[in-house]
């Protein structure tokens, strides 16, 4: 049997038992090695820079720096780690701030362990998770348009990106398929959130679905 390839991760919350309660059962599994912990998001972005994790699970209300705060620092440095946001918050306009800041994805601490260990795998594998509970909120607000109110409708090239977006591929691996560019992936990931009026590829995907452009919820598909 191939062994699993070891996940570094990073955990950034401001609740020392939390972290702890986290990180236990998070190494439990095999596959995924705990390596940094810290209490603020500006300790986190020094971490971050000097350890290099694969998944950065972060709470968002942290002293110094919130998750969203320390999302957008990531993005801007352009870091391809995965980011998971772990927090108690289920107000919409945090699940937005969070997505539109780059995070891959927002899980309830109240979820199950089972689900937040999968989330790790699932974000340092490129896919976006939300937890459950939040998708019917966000869908209803999304489905807000039909596919008619769109600016314009997606070409048949920017619909092939958007399924394999939906399936959590890179934009390399979007490329290697389709046989075009990464910066072609790029410039038809943009137009596609400019026609549907989103600011990340999770929206994108969720509006995909509500408009029957998807068949499959994207957290649903192998």
């Amino acid at each position: 049997m191939i062994p699993l390839p070891e996940i570094s991760t990073l955990l950034a919350d401001d609740h020392i038992v939390v972290r702890a309660g986290i990180r236990q059962f998070l190494e439990q599994s095999p596959d995924i090695k705990v390596i940094a912990e810290a209490s603020n998001g500006q300790e986190a972005c020094e971490l971050i820079e000097s350890h290099k994790p694969d998944v950065v699970v972060l709470d968002i209300q942290m002293p110094l720096k919130s998750g969203i705060e320390v999302t957008r620092w990531i993005r801007s440095q352009q870091l391809s780690m995965g980011v998971l946001i772990l927090t108690a918050y289920e107000d919409e306009p945090y699940v937005r701030a969070v997505l539109q800041a780059g995070a891959n994805g927002y899980v309830l601490k109240n979820a199950e362990p089972v689900e937040i260990v999968q989330a790790v795998r699932d974000v340092y594998h490129g896919k976006s998770v939300l937890d459950s509970s939040l998708t019917h909120k966000l869908m209803a607000n999304l489905a807000g348009k039909t596919e008619n109110e769109m600016a314009e409708t997606l070409t048949p090239r920017e619909l092939q990106v958007l399924s394999l977006t939906a399936k959590g591929f890179t934009n390399k691996a979007i490329g290697v398929q389709l046989s075009i560019s990464d910066r072609t992936v790029q410039n038809h990931l943009a137009n596609i959130f400019q026609k549907m009026n989103v600011e990340s590829r999770t929206e994108a995907v969720m509006r995909g679905v509500s408009l029957g452009l998807i068949s499959a919820f994207f957290d649903d598909i192998e």
